[in-house]
């Protein structure tokens, strides 16, 4: 389905849900940015967020369509990684005043992030003018924030508007376009999660969501020469994949069409990089690569003739252990996690279940990607597999595999592969 379409939403699903998008308005093309004017007409004052490369790269021209309502403009250091976090909350938070009727973010990723979540809070509406086809999250009810040092998906609200315009979008820099188009390659590893957890675990599961992220993924895979000549028909179509991609989250209230273990993967990464003031790669890199990490692990658990494991006793202690090494500052809120859901608890359980289903588990594994397929689709796009090994090492890689997994409460191929393999490492 087009994006138009999506946004008219779907009443009685066969999932058993009517679906529904309340985003009023999506205008990806040519020029999009004159149509702020029209968008902006019924509201008052605005205050605009940026950082200094996106103000650069579209603010000025935001401002031109409004420069009469704008009450506060924040405008973000472009030296350093720009992270959502409290103090970026809360300066923006400072600029919003009882006159202020809308916010507009100009930006990507973060900017956007920070403008859903500031905007909810303040019960006031927001849109986004998009400088990069970079990211999933432009039309999804949720917020990527780091909270407490956590990072946090916070159940916010949809914009009011998204503009894209593609003579902005096919200037990005190209890490970003990359980053984007990663973002939904990686989707084939995230539905695989998807389909497991339905069977695994009987979690919800939507077949339209899954077959319309299947085929935006599917189209997105045919653009990558001419995204590398940043040809813009193919800029407006990553950028139509990552807005209905957000849409489709909003349909299901959570992001499972969108996020599974290549995501926390990412996310992993980034953490400890914060934590540990250690470098890591843009969201969208990071978790295209975390996709062949994904499939590699898909394919050591398709070796398997059978699903087993030998009884043990899980020791808290050492588990407790491992991740004050990997998550130092912020490792009791890891730990407080996993002791809430208690899944740590459960794994002779889950095996059990494995053992009666692991011919539909292989199954569904082996409808993803392969490893080969994944580096093959890397290189497409002029990105190898061994620089993602060399830049985090073998040793972070490694932990990765056992502890990616419990930053989230959300059950993945990382979780099946902690039970059939990883359990007794984490006892080491």
């Amino acid at each position: 389905m087009k994006i138009d379409d999506l946004l008219l939403g779907i009443e009685n699903c066969k999932c058993g849900k009517s679906h529904s998008c309340h985003i009023k308005r999506v205008d990806i093309c040519e020029g999009a940015i004159s149509k702020l004017r029209e968008i902006t007409k019924g509201y008052g004052k605005v205050v605009l967020v940026a950082d200094e490369n996106t103000y650069n790269a579209a603010g000025r021209s935001v401002e031109l369509q409004i420069l009469d309502k704008i009450q506060s403009r924040i405008v973000f250091s472009g030296e350093k990684i720009l992270i959502p976090d409290e103090a970026a909350i809360d300066r923006i938070k400072s600029c919003v005043t009882k006159k202020t009727e809308l916010i507009i973010g100009v930006g990507s990723g973060v900017i956007n992030d920070l403008c859903k979540y500031v905007s909810f809070i303040s019960d006031i509406p927001y849109v986004i003018v998009a400088t990069a086809p970079s990211m999933d999250g432009y039309a999804s009810h949720g917020a990527a924030m780091i909270l407490s040092g956590m990072k946090v998906t916070v159940n916010a609200h949809v914009p009011e508007a998204i503009i894209a315009d593609t003579n902005i979008l096919k200037n990005a820099p190209f890490d970003m376009i990359l980053a984007g188009y990663g973002d939904i390659i990686g989707k084939y590893s995230c539905l695989c999660d998807w389909r497991l957890a339905a069977l695994v675990r009987d979690e919800y599961i939507c077949d339209f969501v899954l077959r319309e992220t299947y085929g935006y993924v599917n189209r997105t895979r045919e653009l990558s020469d001419r995204l590398h000549k940043r040809a813009p028909e193919a800029i407006e179509a990553l950028m139509s994949a990552l807005v209905a991609v957000g849409i489709l989250m909003s349909y299901v209230g959570n992001s499972r069409p969108a996020s599974g273990s290549e995501h926390h993967f990412s996310h992993y990464f980034e953490i400890v990089g914060i934590v540990k003031g250690e470098k890591y790669l843009p969201h969208g890199i990071d978790v295209f690569y975390s996709a062949a990490e994904s499939a590699k692990i898909r394919e050591e658990i398709l070796s398997l003739e059978k699903a087993d494991i030998s009884a043990f006793d899980f020791d808290f202690s050492k588990y407790e252990r491992n991740i004050k090494r990997i998550y130092c500052s912020v490792a009791d809120e890891v730990i407080s996690l996993q002791k809430k859901i208690g899944w740590y608890l459960e794994t002779e359980s889950r095996v059990e279940i494995y053992k009666s289903k692991f011919n539909e588990i292989k199954k569904i594994l082996s409808d993803a990607p392969s490893f080969a397929e994944s580096c093959r689709m890397l290189s497409e796009v002029g990105m190898k597999y061994s620089d993602f090994t060399e830049f985090y090492g073998k040793e972070k890689i490694d932990d990765a595999y056992l502890y990616a997994k419990d930053l989230k409460d959300r059950y993945t191929v990382l979780w099946l592969y902690y039970d059939l393999f990883g359990a007794r490492a984490v006892q080491k």
